[in-house]
């Protein structure tokens, strides 16, 4: 099966955007008059939750409020998060979260080689529009095959339903597409639906596990960023390349010659 289309996630895969998302978070927060502060070991636990909506209910839930008050603040969440989406894509506008090595210059091969490059997020629409323009250039989210992104499906990861939705979207098989992720919810949610599944973690996210995933490495690398001599070895160069990656796939999608 010939490979035909490339599907990253996007906070911690494309960009290591952690660090501005819970700087956003927090200033969020101090608009609402909250004074909630998630430092970067409690944010890092609350990553293990997939959404932002999602992450503000949960801390909710784990103050030990009274139902009214508890009840109040989930009410506002949909505000919080708004405010907070309008507070990241300002910190991404000013070069807060760069691409990380070998991320657009897959992206840029792969679309030039006829490959299609799709988006399944558990982030906003303006969150992946706005990180995207800030390193690919104003309208080169326009170039995707296809971007969905947490809102669009009931469940979020590590359900596989937004991968099943870019799928259907991109009219493919599992079987001819590669995800790209960072996180052990996300392995969980591209293995499910059947993908190829390749992790570069973060600082975030390296103590999650990956056993499901069919290459880790710890990053794309560049000719300017190459990759460790053992991870170069994996892959047959000093960083994945749209050649290496294709081979990768062929021969997780051969099968064994019958008895």
């Amino acid at each position: 099966m010939s490979l035909e289309a490339l599907i990253f996630d996007v906070d911690g895969t494309l960009a290591d955007t952690e660090e501005t998302h819970r700087q956003a978070f927090n200033a969020a927060f101090v608009q609402f008059e909250l004074w909630w502060d998630w430092n970067r070991e409690q944010y890092a636990r609350l990553l293990a939750i997939s959404g932002g909506k999602e992450r503000i209910a949960q801390y909710i839930e784990s103050l030990g409020l009274p139902a009214g008050e508890q009840a109040r603040l989930k009410e506002l969440t949909p505000a919080i998060h708004r405010a907070k989406t309008r507070l990241f894509t300002e910190l991404i506008a000013d070069g807060r979260a760069p691409f990380r090595p070998g991320v657009a210059r897959l992206i840029q091969d792969a679309q030039a080689a006829g490959v299609g490059v799709a988006i399944a997020s558990t982030t906003s629409a303006a969150n992946v529009e706005a990180l995207i323009s800030a390193n690919l250039g104003r309208d080169a989210y326009r170039k995707f095959a296809t971007i969905a992104c947490g809102d669009q499906v009931p469940v979020k990861k590590p359900a596989p339903d937004i991968y099943q939705l870019v799928l259907g979207a991109l009219g493919l098989p599992a079987s001819s597409c590669v995800a790209f992720e960072d996180s052990g919810n996300g392995v969980q949610a591209a293995k499910a639906a059947g993908l190829y599944t390749v992790v570069t973690p973060t600082v975030w996210t390296a103590a999650q596990d990956f056993s499901g995933a069919d290459l880790v490495l710890p990053s794309l690398g560049d000719p300017a960023a190459p990759l460790d001599w053992a991870s170069a070895r994996k892959i047959g160069g000093p960083y994945l390349a749209l050649r290496e990656l294709a081979a990768l796939h062929a021969g997780a999608n051969e099968l064994p010659d019958a008895a």
